[in-house]
């Protein structure tokens, strides 16, 4: 079961990550750009290795 605390904690970190401008990265605040080459990747290229 989920504790209250884990719940908020979890609830905020998502909405406090989500007040980032729209040009940047939510965690670092660099600016995003064409040129990243996050732009490239795939949901495929963030799955687990097994």
């Amino acid at each position: 079961m989920i504790r209250p605390f884990q719940f908020a904690a979890a609830f905020l970190l998502v909405l406090l990550a989500g007040c980032a401008e729209p040009d940047h990265y939510p965690v670092s605040g660099q600016e995003c750009s064409e040129g990243d080459p996050v732009q490239d990747l795939s949901a495929s290229d963030c799955s687990p290795l097994t």
